[in-house]
């Protein structure tokens, strides 16, 4: 009785640090929860643009099942917003200015009216927003099995897609370069019903913008929220990635290939009377390296050799 009664203070302090910590950690899950909700869900901006971007629609429309608009809608307003690429339009756009540029063509326009070739700007970059997913049951609760189990380039990441039953969305942007045809960016964004009110706490969904843009059902459907806060948090590792990228994909590339419109020289330096290095017959293919002396070009061949042609023999390759 005597060693109980001993060791009975011992035991009541231990008791009371128990219950001074429970408070404790309530109070750092109450803080986490708070410093939660006061983070905003902004659209990344940036101060220079990373170059042209054409966004373009996946080929499976899973957005129709849920009544949504297509996440092309919803990429080009996040672009036109952040300011980080300047957007040319690939889709309906492009198809009604094709419609103009047939009418000039055939004289129907009014003179002066300064439509014609090479004036559409070329795009550097293809985007393609999508969902990711494992799933093999493409209907139901789940979307986008259809796609695969893996995707390429993610090192064995474990896909999701967009369950409605749980609110949950994983997607993926890619990036390819137009030139080269190298993917060279992908960035998957997730997002649950959990997230719904870090959305709203920026006013993210405020203002009808994109309704306007074409995004139909994102801001004022549940489902439509989650995944537009999912392509969000792609979109925004995705700036990061540019951030690391060349800062002209046109200059970053090889120059466009040309070939030979009549028979010429190919010369050591960049002058016609330095030594040939060897003649040039109608229809072959030379590579420009990017260095130009008034009308010379340096060129290489298909078979190594490099040297020097006037610019007057040659075009650009079809």
């Amino acid at each position: 009785m005597k060693s109980w009664l001993a060791l009975r203070p011992a035991l009541t302090g231990c008791a009371s640090v128990v219950v001074l910590l429970a408070p404790v950690v309530s109070f750092a899950a109450q803080t986490a929860q708070e410093e939660r909700a006061k983070k905003e869900a902004q659209i990344p901006t940036c101060t220079k643009k990373y170059g042209a971007l054409a966004v373009v629609e996946p080929e499976k429309q899973w957005w129709v099942q849920y009544g949504l608009g297509s996440p092309e809608a919803l990429i080009k307003v996040f672009v036109s917003k952040s300011g980080c690429f300047t957007l040319v339009d690939r889709g309906k756009g492009m198809a009604a200015a094709k419609a103009e540029r047939e009418l000039a063509a055939s004289g129907e326009l009014r003179g002066r009216s300064n439509v014609g070739k090479g004036q559409v700007k070329a795009a550097d970059y293809v985007l393609v927003p999508d969902l990711i997913s494992q799933n093999k049951d493409a209907g139901g609760n789940k979307i986008g099995g259809m796609l695969g189990g893996f995707l390429p380039g993610v090192a064995g990441a474990v896909l999701g897609g967009i369950s409605i039953k749980k609110k949950t969305a994983d997607v993926v942007l890619t990036v390819t370069d137009v030139r080269s045809s190298e993917q060279v960016a992908l960035s998957e964004g997730h997002s649950t019903k959990t997230d719904l009110g870090w959305g709203a706490g920026g006013g993210l969904f405020a203002g009808g913008a994109f309704a306007a843009g074409g995004a139909t059902g994102y801001a004022d459907t549940e489902i439509g929220q989650v995944v537009t806060l999912a392509y969000l948090q792609a979109y925004t590792d995705l700036i990061q990635k540019f951030s690391e990228l060349p800062d002209s994909a046109s200059a970053a590339n090889a120059q466009q290939s040309v070939t030979m419109a009549k028979p010429g020289r190919m010369y050591v330096s960049a002058s016609p009377t330095s030594k040939v290095v060897r003649t040039l017959d109608p229809g072959m293919m030379l590579y420009p390296t990017g260095e130009k002396q008034d009308m010379m070009w340096e060129v290489e061949d298909e078979l190594g050799n490099k040297g020097w042609v006037s610019s007057v023999l040659f075009q650009l390759a079809k």
